[in-house]
């Protein structure tokens, strides 16, 4: 009997996904463990891997489509002896039994009316098989379809889906006729031109290329959306002066050397950060509505710049790690987070956060804290500034560092005892290395 490969949960929290990519087609022998496809999750684009060896029968959910429903069947396996061709043709009554996922439609504007086919409860049909203006002239038909149209002679244009959102399934090209032309359909009322959106002094006239948000993005918009409007934030900046800091960074790296270990400053910012939880632990909490979570670790999320938007691997117990194995483990994980290969263990948790503009020339920013976390700490770049040096004026390479704290958790008081504490290990950075 062919097995149903459904859509995987690849997190604790996932419920939809994207295909973003199948790295087989039908026809194609598999074996457990072999990459059959990418999928875009809300934090990354993970490996999903073959369970069972077989062959690769029908692909019943094509690359691209979001939205798709955890359980939701994908493509079909034939096992070792069975027919290939049989196998396909279980996979409309597999996969049709279950709506097929479409892309997320934008909920309406508070004030803008609904499509009438949304107040009816009908979902819209294209009538034709066509997909809607966004997938131009595609025509939407399961692959036994679009087998059984093509040994009919039978043009999928002039066939009207009765599947989910218009799709072309296998009853509906068993009745057609061959070569039948398209039927005329009868004028319809134009669907009403989307709103613009307001704009605030500005047009919309300028030429603008339409990006559509991956699932990435739109989590990022959501979640930092919730923490301005639900997290008090307070912000605390201190000037640190790094040349302590430099000049240490330089003799380790010489003994490391040999190692192939090289620390970056942001290896000692991630320690200093953890070290700092450590002497102040009111900070290294979160608010949990009746509770304060008071943790014994410090899991220090860093913000890494991915293709796919911001992402934030966690350096776990940095506290008490060494700066070479932090070192190492944030060169692998910025690697893994660039190239969308992050586990979700790797990424979900920490306990605070660390946000490094300086690579860029920022000179100081307020970053926004990442729920349910309760503070995050933005660095800016080192520069020459003038500075008192044992009483008199002289030049020290000076960063500006800004705690953003949730007040509900962490008052005005614990927050600057904990930027002190930084700022006093960064300028006598011998207590990172102990």
């Amino acid at each position: 009997m062919p097995t149903p490969i459904k859509m995987p949960a690849l997190s604790p929290t996932m419920e939809e996904g994207t295909l973003a990519k199948w790295l087989v087609k039908p026809g194609d022998k598999v074996e457990a463990g072999d990459i059959m496809a990418e999928i875009e999750t809300d934090k990354a684009t993970m490996e999903f891997e073959a369970v069972d060896e077989g062959t690769i029968a029908s692909i019943a959910v094509d690359e691209g489509t979001e939205g798709v429903k955890v359980g939701t069947v994908i493509a079909m396996l034939a096992e070792e002896g069975e027919d290939v061709d049989e196998a396909a043709k279980a996979a409309p009554a597999e996969a049709e039994s279950e709506a097929k996922p479409t892309p997320a439609q934008p909920e309406p504007v508070e004030g803008q009316a609904k499509p009438a086919a949304a107040e009816s409860g009908n979902s819209p049909s294209t009538g034709s098989g066509r997909a809607d203006g966004a997938k131009g002239d595609r025509i939407i038909a399961s692959p036994l379809a679009k087998r059984i149209a093509e040994q009919k002679g039978i043009d999928l244009a002039g066939v009207t889906g009765s599947g989910p959102n218009g799709r072309i399934v296998k009853a509906d090209v068993e009745g057609a006729q061959p070569g039948a032309a398209p039927a005329k359909a009868e004028a319809a009322p134009a669907a009403a031109a989307p709103a613009k959106p307001a704009t605030l002094g500005g047009d919309l006239d300028a030429p603008y290329e339409a990006q559509k948000l991956n699932n990435v993005r739109k989590v990022i918009a959501r979640r930092l959306t919730e923490a301005k409007q639900t997290i008090p934030h307070i912000y605390l900046t201190v000037d640190v002066r790094l040349d302590a800091l430099l000049k240490l960074r330089g003799e380790l790296n010489k003994s490391l050397e040999a190692d192939g270990v090289k620390l970056s400053v942001n290896d000692l910012l991630i320690k200093a950060l953890a070290r700092a939880l450590q002497r102040v632990p009111k900070c290294n909490v979160s608010f949990q509505g009746d509770e304060l979570f008071q943790y014994s670790r410090e899991d220090i999320s860093v913000a890494v710049a991915a293709p796919s938007g911001l992402i934030t691997p966690i350096i776990r117990d940095a506290g008490r790690k060494g700066l070479a194995q932090i070192s190492t483990e944030m060169k692998e994980l910025a690697g893994k987070a660039k190239d969308g290969k992050l586990q979700p263990q790797e990424f979900q948790g920490g306990t605070a956060s660390l946000s490094n503009l300086g690579m860029f020339g920022t000179k100081q920013f307020d970053a926004v804290i990442n729920p349910p976390q309760a503070m995050i700490l933005a660095v800016g770049a080192g520069e020459q500034r003038p500075w008192v040096v044992d009483g008199a004026l002289g030049v020290a390479t000076v960063m500006s560092a800004t705690g953003s704290f949730d007040h509900r958790a962490i008052d005005g008081a614990d927050g600057a005892q904990l930027m002190e504490a930084f700022k006093q290990l960064c300028e006598n950075p011998m207590g990172l290395v102990v």
